[in-house]
């Protein structure tokens, strides 16, 4: 069977600290997530029961054996480079009161000595594209010349087999050796982009703009673009049409992979709905609603994949009673 959507970037460790706890404080030992924005996407697309492939590069340790155990579980197909010589990327990570986190550093201090920065084009020529309907990336991976690489062959491919392109932006100036080289990195990768989603910060630093339509007008290739306001709310804009939306009033405990489980709430309804929803500001509505439930309710509990929803509580969360 083929999968409808392919997730390609890092896969890693969030080593989450307690509200006030300094990482390197003696009594700070931190707790381990799975992580990783590209396959935070895909365990939550395949949870919410749409079919999806990672692509990305661990490290031949006990960390990567246990991040593909905790994705094969969450009915993720994996196809995953395991490196022997690199360890497999453990984020440090800060969180305020409010469960807003801060990444801080890594478990080693070069952020190009990690697995996932050495994913090689020559894996990509193994993966069969035929039948993909999204191609999901990130951008940390164009910090590392060798990933960058193989992002753009599966790109190239995918959009040979017919695929449409989905980039997020996901700004986090510490993966970057050097990070003078990432505005116009990036504003390059995203001139491809069928689909684009990023922060309101995000859109501000890299394009000076927090308007979706006018980005979206930036961008010819560009169909819709997705810009998210955290607790703040949502919105979708195409060419012709835009939608925003309040967030859902939650009590969050850990906001980390929020952004993410909205993004896999908009796949999974895109191949429900098909790609034609960005003709209809109705269906726009309907599908940010649900990415935004989905987004909500992984902010109820720590850690990103742990905290993902099953379908059946996106549904219910969408028909409570208003109070």
């Amino acid at each position: 069977m083929t999968e409808p959507v392919i997730c390609l970037g890092e896969c890693l460790v969030d080593r989450l600290f307690e509200v006030g706890e300094t990482p390197g404080a003696a009594s700070a030992s931190g707790t381990d997530y799975p992580g990783g924005a590209p396959a935070n996407v895909a365990a939550a697309i395949a949870k919410l029961g749409t079919p999806t492939q990672l692509i990305s590069a661990l490290g031949q340790d006990d960390l990567g054996d246990w991040l593909v155990q905790v994705l094969q579980e969450q009915g993720v197909t994996c196809q995953i480079q395991r490196v022997a010589d690199l360890p497999t990327r453990t984020v440090l990570v800060q969180r305020d009161e409010t469960g807003d986190r801060t990444f801080i550093g890594f478990s080693a201090p070069d952020p190009a000595a990690f697995a996932d920065a050495h994913l090689t084009p020559d894996w990509i020529d193994a993966v069969d594209f035929a039948g993909v309907k999204y191609l999901v990336m990130g951008t940390l991976g164009l910090a590392y010349p060798t990933t960058a690489s193989a992002m753009e062959r599966a790109r190239d491919k995918a959009q040979q087999a017919g695929a449409k392109i989905v980039i997020d932006l996901n700004w986090r100036p510490v993966f970057w050796p050097d990070e003078a080289i990432a505005p116009k990195t990036i504003q390059n990768f995203l001139k491809t982009a069928d689909l684009l989603k990023l922060s309101k910060e995000e859109a501000e630093w890299l394009l000076d703009n927090d308007s979706a339509a006018e980005i979206c007008q930036q961008f010819p290739q560009c169909e819709a673009v997705l810009l998210t306001d955290g607790g703040n709310g949502s919105t979708c804009a195409t060419k012709q049409h835009s939608v925003s939306l309040t967030a859902f009033n939650v009590h969050s405990q850990d906001t980390t992979g929020a952004g993410d489980a909205f993004l896999a709430g908009i796949l999974h309804q895109l191949c429900q709905r098909g790609w034609d929803v960005w003709q209809d500001p109705a269906e726009m509505e309907a599908i940010l609603r649900y990415a935004s439930a989905v987004g909500a309710l992984t902010t109820l509990k720590p850690g990103a994949i742990a905290a993902q929803p099953a379908p059946q509580e996106v549904d219910a969360f969408l028909h409570q009673p208003k109070p």
